[in-house]
Formats: structure tokens, C-alpha cells, sequence
């Protein structure tokens, strides 16, 4: 079995196993059995609530908002085009973040959960699961992430760079709970769906878009 092909085969079983994990989520909203769940990382996230805290939070929803996305991946777009001449890996990105999106609205209009009612401390509109914010950090700063992760040459470079994606994630999801508009479920499987469809999109990278030669 070649390189390839075993990349292809993890790739493969991490998506199903991710894409279970997200079916399984969706079944316990659905079927309200998730709501003990929901209730207790609420109460311990919002029960941190103070003024600074909660200018903190906004500003990482922002960091997470569609404005913000669409310029990160503009200029993520821009890099990978003119700087680094990497047309192939230009396709791997669209499919992953474009794909993400499209998937949160398909997702959100056929499961069409109610967002939370109760504390909330900026006001939205629209259906709250999956978490739109966070299928799009995790799609975003995981393409980036990974189509980078070998031109960065030194270890540290790689490791400050997962660090802040990871990061960078968590508290854009964790501000949506904080500021009342998303359940933790919503959140959760919002990085389960995102992080199906980009392993779904190395795969068809590594499988069809990779230049031939390289494998790291």
C-alpha cells in the first residue's frame, strides 16, 4: 500500500467517524436529549459573565463573523494566487471554506432549531444549529492551516500556527454561548460538520489537486 493511498484511507475513516459523531449530535437535539448538556455548559460559561468578559466575547464573535471570514479568505486567497503560485491548493481552499458555508445553511434550514431565549446579550436572527460561526473558524483556519503547515520550515513556526487556529476556534465558539445565541450542541456540532467536510476536501485534494511529487 503506497503513501497515498494509506493518507487517503485515514482521511477516509476520520471523515466517517466525524460525520457519525455529527449524526449522533443532531439525533440527540432533535430527539431533546441533548438539553442536560446544553444546560450545564450555559450555566458554568455565562455564570463567568462580567462587563470586560462580555466585551471580550463580542469581539471574538466579530473575529468569527461573516464580514471577517470573507476578508480573512479573501486575503487568504490573495497569498496562496499571487505570493505562493499555488492555483491547486487555491481549489482545496474554496471547496473547504465555500463548502462549509454552504453546508451550514443546507443544515440549518433542514434541522431548523430555535435559538436559546433566555439571556441574551446581543440579538440575532436565523435558525441556531449548527453554529454558523463556528463551521466557518473551523473550516477557515483549518484549510489555512494545513495548505501553510508545510511551508512553514521550522517546528515552532507550526506549532505557534495550530495554536492560534485552535485558539482562535474555541473562543469564537464559546463566545456565541457566552453572548446567549447559540446552545453548546450548536457549537459542537458545528465543528463536527466543519471539520467532516474539510477532511472530505483534503481527501479530494490529496486524491486530485496535490502537485505530483510532494507528500508531505
Amino acid at each position: 500500500m503506497d503513501l497515498q493511498h494509506r493518507r487517503l484511507k485515514k482521511l477516509a475513516m476520520t471523515s466517517l467517524i466525524l460525520g457519525i459523531l455529527f449524526v449522533i449530535v443532531t439525533i440527540l437535539i432533535v430527539t431533546s436529549h441533548i438539553a442536560w448538556f446544553d444546560n450545564a455548559v450555559i450555566s458554568a460559561v455565562q455564570g463567568l459573565e462580567t462587563d470586560w468578559l462580555t466585551t471580550v466575547m463580542k469581539v471574538f464573535t466579530f473575529i468569527g463573523s461573516s464580514l471577517m471570514a470573507t476578508i480573512l479568505s479573501v486575503l487568504a486567497f490573495l497569498f496562496l494566487m499571487v505570493v505562493m503560485k499555488h492555483r491547486r491548493e487555491l481549489i482545496m481552499f474554496l471547496v473547504a471554506v465555500g463548502g462549509s458555508e454552504i453546508w451550514n445553511v443546507v443544515l440549518k434550514n433542514i434541522i431548523q432549531r430555535a435559538r436559546p431565549n433566555t439571556h441574551r446579550l446581543i440579538e440575532i436572527s436565523g435558525y441556531s444549529f449548527p453554529s454558523g460561526h463556528s463551521m466557518a473558524a473551523f473550516s477557515l483556519y483549518g484549510a489555512i492551516t494545513f495548505l501553510l503547515w508545510r511551508h512553514i520550515p521550522s517546528f515552532a513556526g507550526r506549532v505557534v500556527m495550530i495554536i492560534v487556529g485552535v485558539v482562535l476556534t474555541l473562543l469564537i465558539g464559546i463566545s456565541r454561548i457566552y453572548l446567549g445565541v447559540h446552545y453548546p450542541s450548536d457549537v459542537f456540532g458545528g465543528y463536527l460538520a466543519s471539520a467532516t467536510w474539510l477532511m472530505i476536501s483534503i481527501a479530494l485534494f490529496e486524491k486530485y489537486w496535490r502537485q505530483p511529487g510532494i507528500v508531505k
